[in-house]
């Protein structure tokens, strides 16, 4: 096992630091202490040859300025609050609408565009990368002093384990997850990836992409992915959901059991025999298939990112669970530790 520490630049004059954590059979992951950027995942084909799988920029300045979240980590809250409001304890709170009239990500500057606090540790059989961040009681208006660790880890399975910690010193709200961008073809698009996700159900949405609070079968929907399909196979489906988001954006119910990580997801790529499966201790995962990448940026070595470029498995709590009291709850109070794991396991394969 082994971990390269270089300097990445600096931002409003804080020196921020690009981390490579690698294991013995070549597999290699690359974080920046800004953001928590997942930049680089290079991960093994079927014949042995190596290829970086997610989306990412070549310089601390891109990541500064493009607002994609890309491999990001993101906080305080992921996904969508309804016109940027919820109430804890009888106050309302109104914070950022920075995604039409509602509120995206953690706000103008969530837990993505800050520069975490770093330590790292190898040992025999895995690497860590603890980052620590704390936010202040209103910051981006949210309420409590909240205490935040986010532990990157690659293991010699060619796993990388996410392990999200926090703390907070009055009742506040937390849904934490990170943004990568895969490709495991590590070029094109994502539409002939071959994709399951362990749900039977999934949160639809309005137009402005805000829950309902309805649970909705995926059976007999362009949804279903219980079983292996390709992207591509019902993207263009006429179905009102699919038009509100230009493809696939929604939170899927995933199937839990009495073990400690679940299953939530089999991505494959024939061409490479690439596999990524996805564990985590999360009740939803949110699959996002590029849509509004638009052209408009351009990634690592100056390739152009267009829709489809990548997509995005954000094991979470659900969008807008504040406003529902049907979904899981984002609270944390004091006397509690938000504990959360996510694992992304890559192999190889003939087949899904």
């Amino acid at each position: 096992m082994n971990l390269t520490t270089k300097p990445f630049g600096t931002t409003d004059g804080t020196p921020v630091n690009l981390y490579t954590l690698s294991n013995d059979r070549g597999f290699e992951v690359s974080i920046t202490n800004y953001g928590g950027a997942i930049t680089t995942i290079n991960a093994p084909d079927r014949n042995g040859n190596f290829e970086d799988v997610v989306l990412g920029y070549d310089t601390l300045a891109e990541y500064v300025k493009h607002p994609r979240y890309l491999g990001a980590l993101i906080g305080r809250h992921a996904n969508r609050l309804a016109l940027g409001k919820f109430s804890l304890n009888g106050n309302s709170y109104q914070l950022a609408q920075n995604n039409g009239e509602n509120h995206l990500h953690g706000g103008v500057k969530g837990f993505h565009k800050v520069v975490w606090d770093a330590d790292s540790q190898a040992y025999d059989d895995e690497v860590v990368l603890r980052l620590s961040y704390v936010s202040v009681d209103g910051e981006e208006n949210y309420p409590g002093t909240l205490s935040a660790e986010v532990d990157y880890v690659v293991t010699n399975g060619n796993e990388l384990r996410v392990e999200y910690r926090a703390t907070t010193d009055k009742d506040t709200i937390v849904n934490l997850t990170n943004h990568s961008y895969f490709n495991l073809a590590g070029q094109g698009n994502i539409l002939g990836h071959e994709l399951m996700i362990n749900a039977d159900s999934f949160t639809p949405v309005s137009k402005e992409l805000i829950p309902s609070g309805e649970i909705r079968s995926v059976k007999r929907t362009p949804l279903d992915f219980s079983s292996a399909k390709t992207i591509a196979a019902d993207i263009n489906d006429q179905y009102e959901q699919l038009g509100f988001t230009g493809g696939f954006d929604h939170n899927f119910v995933l199937n839990v059991s009495d073990a400690a990580l679940n299953l939530a997801a089999r991505l494959y790529e024939p061409t490479t025999g690439r596999k990524l499966e996805v564990f985590t201790t999360q009740p939803g995962m949110q699959f996002y298939s590029g849509n509004f990448l638009d052209g408009s940026l351009s990634g690592k070595g100056g390739v152009v990112y267009r829709k489809y470029a990548g997509l995005c498995l954000e094991t979470q709590r659900f969008p807008d669970a504040p406003n529902h009291q049907n979904f899981p709850t984002t609270v944390l109070k004091p006397a509690e530790v938000y504990n959360e794991v996510t694992v992304f396991k890559f192999s190889t394969n003939e087949t899904l």
